[in-house]
């Protein structure tokens, strides 16, 4: 059990879609940051609130590492939460720990680098679009699984030189790590297969090394200065290919539902393509693809106001999301409009630990979307929009399925 000053009085639901919105508009009003009942006995302090949420994020006492700040916890005691916190890897670590794995990865994501992938992303989404076109235009087609979900997995299978054989077992693994309604015998199963993966991965590259991410790590661990635990080998390979792939499969199938629901601003795109960073941009704020990023942890007494004070040692759950559905924040925030003018968000974090893969996010969605759309200028959602099926968590903010029907011209 992980100690907790407050008492929860409500439990964060996993229904994910517009029940999550919901709370998340509910816990808002009724405070700073509110205590909140998470899976297996986790209590942590929820905040929804823009301002707030920036502050924390940015705050000297605030910390990503759970292991250096509470002392009693034991890794591997909450298996739900192990993924997130029992790892060791540049989205837990602080200080020069941060800087030392930051620096082993952020080269391969410059400007520059990712600039240099767009004919390597063109040519996947080509020969996706290829396989749809094979597809009867009359008859429902689950986008999700068909394009939203293989452009970016495919991309960072490629990055990292993940096996074909080893492709399936990895993302699903990493796809069912994310749900957050599982019981928790499963939760334990999925951790340890995930990790044997990722050493099925290591294994694989150590006898055949390759020109791609997992052999460089894996000569930084062997062969470097600042040589890397394989603890931490494990853990940035965990986070880099999971991390690296569930934002943009979010982002486009956000971005393809507000559209097909909004016929006069995919006019709009259409027209004038420099404009679809808008409706990029606007997808990421009204629908952002990681609604909650467990976790963080309190290094000192925190006094948010309103009779609100987080204890040293209290777990926080900021809401990413959150803070571009709100009102204080954004005018009619849950309206998708690529014309707004404000479109902050916090899709990619803020501060120190600022997503390094930004960018190939938005170059992934920036080509993917106007091609599928040039492909298929009929393209429809085959169900009303607010019959698209959420995924069933409180981490992430995806869809289970995005039915479409193609209609080839």
């Amino acid at each position: 059990m992980i100690a907790f000053s407050a008492h929860p009085t409500t439990t964060l639901d996993s229904t994910g879609g517009p029940c999550m919105y919901a709370q998340v508009d509910r816990l808002r009003e009724m405070g700073p940051a509110v205590p909140v009942q998470l899976p297996e006995g986790v209590a942590a302090w929820s905040v929804t609130r823009g301002d707030i949420a920036r502050l924390l994020l940015t705050h000297s006492g605030v910390s990503r590492n759970l292991k250096k700040n509470v002392p009693s916890y034991e890794p591997g005691s909450v298996p739900w939460l192990s993924p997130w916190v029992d790892v060791d890897s540049m989205a837990t670590a602080e200080g020069r720990d941060h800087a030392r794995l930051r620096k082993l990865i952020t080269p391969a994501f410059t400007p520059r680098r990712v600039d240099a992938m767009r004919s390597q992303v063109e040519a996947l989404v080509t020969g996706l679009l290829d396989e749809l076109e094979s597809r009867p235009g009359d008859e429902p087609v689950d986008l999700h699984t068909a394009f939203s979900y293989r452009v970016p997995t495919e991309m960072i299978c490629d990055l990292f030189g993940v096996p074909a054989d080893l492709r399936p077992e990895v993302l699903r693994l990493f796809r069912a790590v994310g749900e957050t309604d599982v019981p928790e015998e499963e939760s334990v199963a999925i951790n340890g297969e995930l990790v044997a993966a990722m050493h099925t991965l290591i294994d694989a590259k150590r006898r055949e090394p390759g020109d791609d991410l997992t052999s460089f790590l894996l000569a930084a661990r062997e062969e470097g200065n600042d040589r890397l635990t394989e603890h931490e080998l494990v853990s940035t390979l965990l986070l880099m290919i999971g991390g690296g792939s569930t934002t943009t499969i979010n982002l486009i199938d956000h971005t393809v539902r507000e559209l097909l629901a909004r016929p006069e601003q995919l006019r709009t795109v259409l027209a004038e393509p420099d404009r679809w960073s808008d409706a990029v941009e606007e997808s990421l704020r009204v629908h952002c693809p990681v609604m909650h990023l467990p976790m963080r942890w309190a290094t000192e007494d925190i006094d948010l106001g309103e009779g609100v004070v987080i204890r040293a040692g209290d777990a926080i759950l900021i809401g990413y999301g959150a803070h571009g559905r709100d009102p204080g924040v954004h005018d009619d925030p849950g309206v998708f409009d690529i014309d707004r003018a404000d479109k902050d968000h916090l899709a990619f974090g803020l501060g120190a630990h600022f997503c390094p893969g930004s960018r190939l996010a938005r170059l992934e969605a920036a080509v993917a979307l106007p091609a599928l759309f040039d492909r298929f200028p009929r393209l429809a959602l085959a169900v009303e929009p607010d019959e698209v099926e959420p995924e069933r968590t409180f981490i992430g903010n995806g869809i289970a399925a995005l039915p479409v029907f193609l209609r080839h011209t």
